[in-house]
């Protein structure tokens, strides 16, 4: 028996809320496609949210993100966000402010875009090998999960004004104070919500 924990795969929040054992192959597709657009809908939601907050508002779009990739897995979490990308080139109001069209992935939050798909996957590889049931590792891939974003972000972002210009101060410091916050609420739920579903299964 395998005793590493990164050896170790375990169902993820959804697939405990709803075992899929005796579903069909459609209706496990036809479950898979509910989630995936429920999903985008949750971060288009919370991207139109816009929080009073120093020294910038705060918005959930990113929390919904990482809420996906930790809940749904990584294969389920990274095709909603695929799913919420491709929306968003289509044309429709699901990014921050009511934003679409494919202008946006050419302006300098599209970086940030492609590492919500980064972030959502890892959080849901780190999620399907336990991490989201302890405080401290699932703080720890948060933490990753948002340099995995950044690095995405800042990288596009530098690349297109100029790596003279104070790229971290534009596109870092003044959001890590909200995401560190969303890192917290993440891991006050995540943890407490695997807690009371081992609760409801005595």
């Amino acid at each position: 028996m395998k005793s590493n924990t990164l050896a170790m795969n375990y169902p993820s929040l959804i697939e405990t809320l709803f075992p899929t054992r005796s579903d069909s192959k459609s209706q496990l597709l036809l479950r898979k496609v509910v989630l995936a657009i429920a999903g985008t809908v949750l971060i288009a939601l919370c991207a139109q949210i816009s929080v009073p907050f120093f020294p910038v508002p705060l918005t959930l779009q990113t929390f919904a993100v990482f809420l996906i990739g930790l809940t749904y897995g990584w294969r389920l979490g990274g095709i909603t966000i695929a799913l919420y990308l491709a929306e968003g080139a289509l044309g429709l109001p699901v990014f921050s402010g009511g934003k679409g069209g494919l202008i946006v992935f050419m302006g300098p939050t599209a970086g940030y875009l492609v590492g919500f798909f980064l972030a959502a996957t890892a959080c849901g590889w780190f999620a399907e090998r336990g991490f989201d049931r302890s405080y401290a590792k699932l703080f720890a891939a948060l933490l990753i999960g948002n340099i995995l974003l950044y690095a995405s972000g800042l990288v596009w972002l530098g690349s297109l004004i100029g790596w003279d210009k104070p790229v971290l101060e534009l596109g870092l410091y003044p959001f890590v104070l909200g995401d560190l916050l969303k890192i917290a609420m993440a891991v006050l739920l995540l943890p407490s919500a695997w807690k009371l579903v081992d609760w409801l299964k005595k």
